[in-house]
């Protein structure tokens, strides 16, 4: 038993070449896979379906804008109110729905006593979404 003399020629000189059949072999086997199961892959039919979602559609709140001056005076939507009429004006938004969102816009020299009433009054009336907005500084 020679296991050296496996790579030898009949004439007893060392073989320098590579046997390529088999690798040709595998390789055309893989060429027959692949165009084989490339248009199983791609094989689609068009279709333009329509779309749907299961989610409610959801309503954008009303906004109301709400005002202190330095002096304490409200406004709502940009017209003078009262104090006494700013409760009954509360209740009925907060009636609505959905909810409108209360965007504050204070002056800087109002005292905090008169935010923290009308705060303390939506929040009684069951207004929970509040803004605050503010000016950019110059």
């Amino acid at each position: 038993m020679s296991f050296g003399n496996s790579s030898l020629d009949d004439d007893g000189e060392v073989m320098s070449e590579i046997n390529m059949t088999p690798l040709v072999d595998v390789m055309l086997v893989l060429l027959i896979i692949f165009i084989i199961t490339v248009p199983v892959i791609n094989h689609a039919v068009k279709l333009d379906l329509p779309k749907a979602s299961s989610q409610a559609e959801e309503l954008k709140p009303e906004k109301i804008n709400l005002s202190i001056k330095a002096d304490g005076g409200l406004g709502w939507n940009g017209e003078s109110v009262a104090e006494e009429s700013l409760d009954a004006r509360l209740e009925a938004a907060a009636a609505r729905q959905p909810q409108p969102e209360l965007h504050l816009q204070v002056d800087k020299h109002t005292e905090y006593d008169h935010v923290a009433r009308l705060l303390s009054s939506a929040s009684r009336h069951g207004l929970g979404k509040v803004a605050f907005v503010t000016e950019p500084a110059k």
